[in-house]
């Protein structure tokens, strides 16, 4: 990283993002003195501000210490998810400050290790999970970069040394060309993120190039994706999970490997995605030179992350499940773990559709995976980074959900207020929210009011 090294002072524009405040972990642990800025306040950016990290919370660059404006000392990083007419990030534009987008900095610090990196359209948050996990577990000096918050460790970064790191290799913006992986495994290919790309061949095509970085034989692929390397899955693969079993809510399964098939394996996340994801983990967890006793211990005891299937509630009267799911494939990997958990009861699914691109481009995907729920509750959509588009609304995707010769659902489009009592209404046992959105923060309000008031 040497292009930090005379660097003294590190301010991060949009330090509270789930991939920013990671850094910023990182690099206050260096010795760097570390800021920023984020339009509000979070969990996130009050344990950093705990973590001696100063925050503040309103646009204005003479809010900024001068030890961050120096030329030759300061840094400034920033996230593409930032408006582009921001005044912080406009000025230290104009001042000459050296500024790199987030996806720089993580590329400069994974030529320094030995990089681990996960990518794909799903499954890359819980894939680098499992994987961190499983490495911190048995030992191993790792630093890891996360896409969401580890549930028991309630962090998004992990640190026991730098002989290796794990990392998302995101495919938004084309931020994981910047990366230096050793070690690479792609989760899923399906198209997203068309508003950046343009086109479906494009996007694919820089997924190839994402896989030309990797050494030969160090790449391991989902046994869906088109690609050249180890496979890896629940129905084929150089590293599979066989004789799988679902035992008091965790699958138990052998593990088929180059080097022979082991048994007494388990995994206590629901869902076939979620295991090919684990098997995903172990796959390149053995790169690292782990026995495979350690790594099977360490799974048995993987948390999960929050929003990922995550339980807020479950009892016997109520099951209230939280899933970040915004894209079809997720919401039908999240109707297949509900359905398998809970054979033959109705699902009540609440989904707020993340950006108006995603929801135009993948129209008829949603109505698809949605309509396989019973009853389906529609939030607006949330629109992200981007303004309204004329036509595009949650009340088109409940039509289209309608229209779907194969849905049964009944569909409401729901005000967020009228959230409780919809459920209420429905008298469902079993309750999903879904969404990549601020639906977050109706589901933390809900989950309290169930626990104090019983809605």
């Amino acid at each position: 990283m040497d292009n930090l090294k005379n660097i003294t002072h590190v301010y991060f524009v949009g330090i509270g993002g789930i991939g920013m405040s990671a850094l910023a972990r990182y690099l206050n642990e260096q010795g760097k003195v570390v800021a920023g800025y984020d339009k509000v306040a979070t969990t996130l950016t009050k344990q950093l501000e705990k973590e001696g990290v100063a925050i503040h919370y309103e646009d204005n660059f003479d809010l900024i210490p001068q030890a961050f404006k120096n030329l030759g000392t300061a840094q400034v990083i920033y996230t593409p998810a930032i408006p582009g007419g921001m005044v912080e990030l406009s000025r230290f534009r104009e001042s000459g400050i050296p500024i790199l987008k987030r996806a720089q900095l993580l590329g400069q610090i994974s030529k320094t290790m030995t990089c681990l990196a996960v990518a794909g359209t799903h499954g890359k948050t819980t894939t680098s999970a499992i994987l961190a996990h499983v490495l911190y577990q048995s030992g191993v000096k790792v630093t890891a970069f996360l896409g969401g918050i580890l549930e028991d460790y309630k962090t998004n970064y992990l640190s026991t040394g730098t002989d290796f790191m794990v990392v998302e290799a995101d495919e938004f913006d084309r931020s994981f060309m910047q990366l230096s992986p050793d070690v690479a495994g792609i989760t899923a290919m399906d198209p997203d993120h068309l508003d950046i790309y343009g086109d479906v061949a494009t996007f694919e095509q820089t997924f190839h190039d994402f896989a030309a970085l990797v050494p030969e034989n160090a790449l391991f692929v989902n046994e869906k994706v088109a690609l050249t390397g180890k496979v890896v899955g629940t129905e084929k693969g150089d590293y599979q999970a066989v004789d799988i079993s679902i035992k008091d809510g965790a699958y138990h399964f052998s593990l088929k490997t180059p080097e022979g098939t082991t048994s007494g394996w388990s995994l206590r996340l629901p869902g076939k995605h979620n295991l090919s994801n684990a098997v995903l983990a172990i796959a390149m967890a053995a790169q690292t030179g782990v026995e495979m006793s350690k790594l099977k211990e360490s799974l048995a005891t993987f948390p999960g992350v929050e929003r990922r299937f995550t339980y807020r509630i479950n009892t016997k009267e109520q099951v209230l499940i939280d899933d970040y799911a915004h894209h079809p494939t997720e919401i039908e990997a999240v109707y297949q773990a509900v359905t398998e958990m809970y054979p033959g009861e109705e699902v009540l699914a609440i989904f707020q559709p993340h950006l108006f691109s995603r929801t135009r481009d993948f129209l008829d995907g949603f109505a698809a995976s949605l309509g396989k729920f019973p009853r389906v509750g529609l939030l607006d959509i949330y629109p992200a980074r981007e303004l309204p588009m004329e036509g595009i609304t949650s009340a088109l995707l409940a039509q289209k959900i309608k229209e779907n010769t194969a849905s049964k659902a009944t569909v409401t489009v729901l005000e967020k207020n009228e959230i409780e009592s919809f459920i209420k209404e429905n008298k469902t046992r079993i309750v999903v929210m879904i969404g990549a959105g601020d639906i977050g923060v109706e589901i933390d309000r809900i989950t309290k009011n169930w626990l104090h008031e019983k809605i």
